[in-house]
Parts: structure tokens; C-alpha cells; sequence
């Protein structure tokens, strides 16, 4: 979704970005009264009655491949669904999956790649009857699974509508096409028949899809059947212990790690050059950067200079989720080291020492803590912070690259010399310093908020502001465990209703994204009605254009509701899902927005844009163009822009007072009526 700098570094990686294994969803499926095809009918072994067919299938085990990195880092209760496939035969991506219905097996993994599972089938399942003969009469029909992999996040061990709808499009036995609307066009299927009376499509006719009225059909037996959609006509069998591979789909990862390095540039280019969806809108030169970026490559005579010029080719192009592997050699040359010095600039221009850390060359020559930094290597502040090239960009806003180029001035190759003029905190004169940069990283985990976190503390933690009785929680992911996250949310949010807090302050200051879905179901925990969002499209392969994909993203209103005011505080920080909730949770004035800037204005989605290059280098590129519904680009190179915006002064930045939380709570004061 997502996202959060994936692959900025091996140290600090933020997940994005959304994704979910299977999207769509129920209905009536009713007959076609015009369609008439020609019956084939396929042999079927006759079985006497009280006799069992020694081939019938009872357990269906296979693997589970994947190369996606987001694929099983948040899930703690995954398993194998026999999935009903009536949304699919009726089109119908909200179909919900009858309880009734959901047999599921368990997963365990092999290795870092693959994971195996086993499901074993009721005699008699309870799955949605379907009548897919195209006869025009009515029969009772059959019941059609696949086997695909889900994971529960909401309520009871099994799926609710919360945890996905549809029918999936990756990791599932089908194959399904994502240029056209994911029509199941591949792969194995199961099917239930409840007597040897029943038709089913031995192939996809003349429209090459499933389960409309050309399709011819044939007999099938009593029982389970595997339907093996790959072959000419379908191959229609009973096995009784069958193994299947479910497929990653579309999500897989791009993989030309095989290839020399022009011909994975060439590969990548090609492929990134038609699916980036935000071409025109970021003014993207493609031949130009082909031009640039090729004759880099072709001089590279190692994986540090192939690393160097990918990553020099994702920096070209002003989108904060275009990250590329760390490569800690290459980071060390360039920047390496540090003076123990840790810089902000304020919204009146300074630039102060808002940390100087005991043991390092800035503190050793007297630099103090809010000293007011004038000049570096004989330039002005703003001609300096403008000149650097921050490490983690890109970047997708002007407000978020200026930050990390305040971060990064201070990071040189180590045994680099600058020369410093300042001012400490009560001096009059001005004084001027040559410090020589020594191997340190200290400042730079101690300039940057989401790698000073405790690694024991809860991704939501929340308490109450006792001196003004208003409720506050703090979330800092939305791609830790989902289920864990989920559980948490819900019982805060209990808490807040129970305990009637009239007002609440969510801090997402240091948010790098995750699940967009899990934070849409957080939304809706204060919303009454549902509300619809936005869309996202895709560049179609067969029609060479960016088309809305799946169905509108939504409020759905949660089994609780908390009616409060409330207030969002946000950061540059707050990137991918993060805006997305905070855009949610922030329609009709719902909430109201407080920082010193926005957020960062990056919302393509990159789930299926992940790529593995040679010398193990990994990339990602978004693919996935959010819009409003009637069109116009959503959050990204904007981000969630503060209702109410909080001047970075010289308390703030040294830390003395929290100055937005602060204006958060005079604002929720000032509604609740003092």
C-alpha cells in the first residue's frame, strides 16, 4: 500500500504500502437463459452403490512459493482457505465467505521462500451451489473452491468481511489476469457435485472467459473433481491425495538478478517506464533519464557502481517509495561520518544545534547545544542545506527532502574537513571551527524519530492526558502483527467509548505505513455510515493504459463507534497507509490535522512493483495511482496538509515542550468548550 522507505537500509526499513493476498467478492448466481452449448461428455468410472472411489480426493497438501517481501512479515494467523469461488462466478467482488463454508488447513514454512500447507476436505462440504451449465434451466449445480492462503486479522479464527472479500489473485491455485479485472483464466480449481447429473465448462469458448454462455461443458462425477484449467479441454480427475502449488500471482517479485547488468537496467526500464503511474504529474523524462542512466550503467565494472547507478536513477525521479537496497560499503564512503552534531532548522530561517552529542568532534570544540550554526565551509546555511543530496531520497515533497537535507549536511566521507561558524546559546561574538569528520552514526539514529524507538514498546501504545482528560494514542505502524494490531485498536478504542473521553489525539508523527486496509478498519471505529475514498488504477498491458482497478476504497463502519473529537498529529514521517488514514479519518471534518508540516505525500502503491537486480541489489518502483473518485491525483507530492501548521521554534527543536501535541489539545479544548 506502503509504505515508509522500503529497502532504504537494512537497518531501517519501513514497510508500505498495502497489500492484501485476495481482494473482491457474493451474490445469486443466476442462469443465462439464451446460452445452449454442445454438451462433450467425459467418460466417468462407474461406482456401484455402498462402494467408495479409492480415488476420491480427501487431502489436498502442496507449497506455497513466494518472493514478495511483504508476503508473511505482519501475519500471525495464516492458513489455507478452501475458498468458495461464487464471487467469482458472479462477478462479485463484496461476496463474503459463508462461515459455513470456510474449511481451512495450516501452514508451516520450509525456508526464507516457500511455505507447505495441508487441507483436508469434508466428505460433504458447505460450500455455495452454483449452476454454471448456461442451459437456461435450473439445476441444483455444483460447489467450486480453489485453494488459496488468507490469514484472519478480525474477530474469530475465520474470515469476516473485515479480512477480505472476493476471490484471491494471489497465492491460490488459480491463476487469475490482472489486465482483466482478474479473471480466473488458469491454474486448478475443486469442484462438488452432488450426483453425476450436473455440467460444468470443459473449456472457456470463444470469449476466452469462465463461466459465461459460450462455454461448452460436460459431465462431471458425483464428488470432488480437480479442474485442471490449463489444458485443452479441461482436464476433469479425481485424485485422492492431489498436490497443488498455490501461485504468488502478480505480486511476485520482478526477478533479473540472473541478467548483466545493461540488460537488467534494460529490463527494469522498460518495464518501470510504462507502469510508473505518475509520469506526467512529476514531469519524467524517460528518454532523457535512458540516455543518463544507460551510459552509467555500461561503466559500472562492479556491484557498487551498478548499486551507484541505480540508485542515482531512482533519485532522479521525486517519488518517496522508489527505494533501492542498502549497500553499507558504498553508505560508509560517502557518508560515513559525522561530527556528533544533529541540526534543525527553524521556522524563522536559523539553523541551531538542536543536539551535540558528548564524545564527537562538534562537543569537543565547544559547540553547544542551541548554538546557532551561520556559515558551513564559508557558505550561508540555506546555500548549504540546498546543495545536499539527501541518502534516503527520493523524495515526493520539497518540505520532506528539505528535512533530511538539514540531516544529511552533517554526513560526509569520514576524515572529511569542514569549517563551522556559530554562535552558542548567551555569546554575543561569533566563533569558527574546523572539525575533521570521525566514523560515527550516532547523530544520524539520533536526527531521524522512528530509530529511537524501544524495541520492546507496542506499535499503538495510549494513555490518558490526566491533566486535561483527553485520551491520546500513538501509532507507529500499520505493518507490525495485524491481528496484534487489530486487537489492540479495538480495545483502546473500548476503552475510550466505556470510559467517556470526550476527545482524542492520535499521534501518527512517526508512521511509516503498512496495511492500507488494516488502517481503513481502523477508521471505521469513528464513523457511523459508510463512506467511499478513492481508487486506484493500473497500467493494462492489453490496452496500454492506467484503468481503475477493483473496487472503491472505503469507510465501513466498525461493530463500535466512538463519537469524540478528535485530532491527528502528523509528520513527514507519517508516509504511505499513514496518510491514507489520516485522509480517511479526516473526511467531513471529522478530525482535525496538527504539525509542523505535512505529511509525506507518497501513496503509490508497490506491492507488485518489487524487483531483484544482480549483485543482490532489491528495488521497488509504485504502480498503483491513487485518485479521488472523480479523478484528481490523492495525497501524493501533496501529503496531508495540517488544519492547524506549528512553527518549529527553539523549544521545539531542543525538546522543551511538544509544541504540536500542545496545539492539539488547546484546539480539542477549544471544541469541547474550554
Amino acid at each position: 500500500m506502503p509504505q515508509n522507505h522500503i529497502f532504504k537500509s537494512s537497518l531501517f526499513v519501513l514497510l508500505l504500502a498495502s497489500l492484501a493476498c485476495s481482494f473482491l467478492t457474493s451474490g445469486v448466481v443466476t442462469d443465462s437463459p439464451d446460452a445452449s452449448p454442445t454438451a462433450t461428455l467425459l467418460p466417468i468410472s462407474p461406482v456401484q452403490a455402498g462402494e467408495s472411489n479409492p480415488d476420491e480426493p480427501v487431502l489436498i497438501t502442496g507449497q506455497i512459493p513466494f518472493t514478495s517481501p511483504f508476503f508473511i512479515n505482519s501475519i500471525a494467523e495464516p492458513f489455507v482457505l478452501l475458498e468458495d469461488e461464487a464471487g467469482f462466478v458472479a462477478r462479485d467482488r463484496e461476496f463474503e465467505f459463508p462461515l459455513s463454508s470456510q474449511v481451512i488447513g495450516p501452514v508451516e514454512r520450509v525456508d526464507d521462500s516457500t511455505l507447505s500447507y495441508t487441507l483436508p476436505l469434508p466428505s460433504v462440504p458447505a460450500g455455495t451451489f452454483v449452476d454454471v451449465d448456461q442451459d437456461g434451466e435450473e439445476d441444483r449445480g455444483v460447489m467450486i473452491f480453489a485453494v488459496a492462503y488468507w490469514s484472519n486479522t478480525w474477530g474469530d479464527p475465520f474470515l469476516e468481511k473485515r479480512d477480505g472479500t472476493g476471490w484471491s489473485n494471489a497465492y491460490t491455485s488459480a491463476v487469475t489476469d490482472p489486465n482483466r479485472e482478474d479473471e480466473i483464466n488458469g491454474g486448478k480449481l475443486i469442484i462438488w457435485a452432488p450426483d453425476s447429473e450436473q455440467l460444468f465448462p470443459s473449456g472457456f469458448g470463444s470469449d476466452n472467459l469462465l463461466f459465461t454462455e459460450d462455454d461448452p461443458v460436460v459431465s462431471v462425477p458425483a464428488g470432488y473433481s480437480i479442474v485442471d484449467l490449463d489444458q485443452t479441454p479441461f482436464a476433469i480427475y479425481k485424485e485422492a491425495r492431489p498436490v497443488i502449488t498455490l501461485l504468488e500471482g502478480e505480486v511476485a517479485v520482478n526477478d533479473f538478478s540472473s541478467m548483466d547488468y545493461e540488460a537488467a537496467f534494460d529490463a527494469l526500464f522498460q518495464k518501470v517506464s510504462r507502469e510508473y503511474p505518475f509520469t506526467d504529474d512529476k514531469n519524467v523524462q524517460w528518454e532523457a533519464l535512458y540516455d543518463r542512466f544507460s551510459r552509467q550503467v555500461a561503466d559500472a565494472r562492479n556491484d557498487d557502481d551498478f548499486y551507484i547507478a541505480i540508485r542515482d536513477f531512482g533519485y532522479a525521479i521525486p517519488d518517496g517509495h522508489i527505494g533501492v537496497s542498502f549497500n553499507a560499503d558504498v553508505f560508509f564512503e560517502e557518508r560515513g561520518g559525522g561530527l556528533g552534531l544533529v541540526l534543525t532548522e527553524l521556522s524563522n530561517g536559523q539553523v541551531i544545534a538542536s543536539q551535540v552529542l558528548a564524545g564527537y568532534p562538534a562537543a569537543d570544540a565547544g559547540i553547544e547545544q542551541g548554538a546557532e550554526i551561520i556559515t558551513w565551509n564559508g557558505v550561508s546555511m540555506g546555500a548549504a542545506i540546498q546543495a545536499v543530496e539527501p541518502y534516503f531520497g527520493p523524495y515526493s515533497t520539497d518540505h520532506h527532502r528539505r528535512l533530511d537535507q538539514v540531516n544529511f549536511l552533517t554526513r560526509m566521507p569520514p576524515n572529511e574537513i569542514v569549517n563551522i561558524v556559530y554562535r552558542n546559546p548567551g555569546d554575543l561574538s561569533v566563533q569558527e571551527e574546523v572539525l575533521e569528520a570521525v566514523v560515527e552514526y550516532d547523530s544520524l539514529f539520533a536526527a531521524i524519530p522512528s530509530f529511537n524507538f524501544d524495541s520492546l514498546e507496542l506499535p499503538i501504545e495510549a494513555n490518558v492526558l490526566d491533566d486535561v482528560g483527553l485520551g491520546y494514542i500513538r501509532i507507529t505502524t500499520f505493518s507490525d502483527d495485524y491481528n496484534l494490531l487489530a486487537r489492540i485498536w479495538e480495545r483502546y478504542v473500548n476503552n475510550l467509548i466505556d470510559n467517556e473521553i470526550p476527545g482524542l489525539i492520535i499521534d501518527l508523527r512517526t508512521n511509516g505505513g503498512g496495511n492500507g486496509g488494516l488502517a481503513l478498519d481502523f477508521v471505521g471505529y469513528v464513523f457511523e455510515e459508510e463512506i467511499l475514498l478513492s481508487q486506484r488504477l493500473y497500467f493494462n498491458d492489453i490496452t496500454e493504459q492506467f484503468e481503475v482497478r477493483g473496487n472503491p476504497a472505503r469507510i465501513e463502519p466498525a461493530p463500535e463507534h466512538y463519537d469524540g473529537v478528535i485530532a491527528l498529529l502528523v509528520s513527514p514521517d507519517c508516509a504511505s497507509a499513514c496518510e491514507g488514514f489520516a485522509y480517511a479519518i479526516s473526511q467531513g471534518g471529522r478530525a482535525i490535522v496538527v504539525g509542523h508540516y505535512p505529511s509525506a505525500g507518497m501513496y503509490g502503491e508497490v506491492g507488485r512493483g518489487q524487483y531483484d537486480l544482480p549483485g543482490g541489489i532489491s528495488l521497488q518502483f509504485p504502480t498503483g495511482r491513487p485518485e479521488t473518485l472523480d479523478g484528481k491525483l490523492l495525497i501524493e507530492g501533496i501529503g496531508i496538509v495540517p488544519d492547524i501548521t506549528v512553527p518549529v521554534t527553539l523549544e521545539s527543536a531542543l525538546g522543551l515542550s511538544d509544541t504540536v501535541l500542545q496545539a492539539a489539545i488547546d484546539a480539542l479544548l477549544s471544541q469541547l468548550g474550554g
